[in-house]
């Protein structure tokens, strides 16, 4: 069953699960946001940081962890002094963001500015 669609066996509409699943992340305030700035290439905690402004330090770690533990974002720790460490869309994260681009040209389409 698709999203919103009717379920007539049992009488009820209900959203999909796949769709219920996407949302417990892109629900989340900045995990979007992350993702569409990683779509330009890695990047550094500290160069993700001043990307998205107002976000606090331990936000965005708890954020990129979480990216990183439904592989939609890569951690790599580069073995130098001190470690330099990025972080990079999946596979799967650059096929969400392809997502969050049309979803953005939607809301400008048909969302009122603020």
């Amino acid at each position: 069953m698709r999203a919103g669609q009717h379920d007539a066996a049992k009488g009820e509409l209900r959203c999909a699960g796949a769709l219920v699943r996407v949302f417990e992340i892109l629900g989340k305030r900045w995990n979007g946001v992350i993702l569409a700035t990683l779509k330009s290439g890695p990047a550094s905690f500290s160069e993700i940081a001043r990307s998205v402004t107002g976000i606090s330090d331990s936000v965005l770690s708890d954020r990129l962890s979480e990216l990183a533990r439904v592989d939609l974002v890569i951690r790599t720790v580069v073995d130098t002094r001190p470690p330099a460490v990025s972080y990079a869309l999946t596979p799967a994260g650059d096929a969400l963001v392809l997502v969050l681009d049309e979803l953005a040209g939607w809301a400008e389409e048909h969302l009122p500015d603020a």
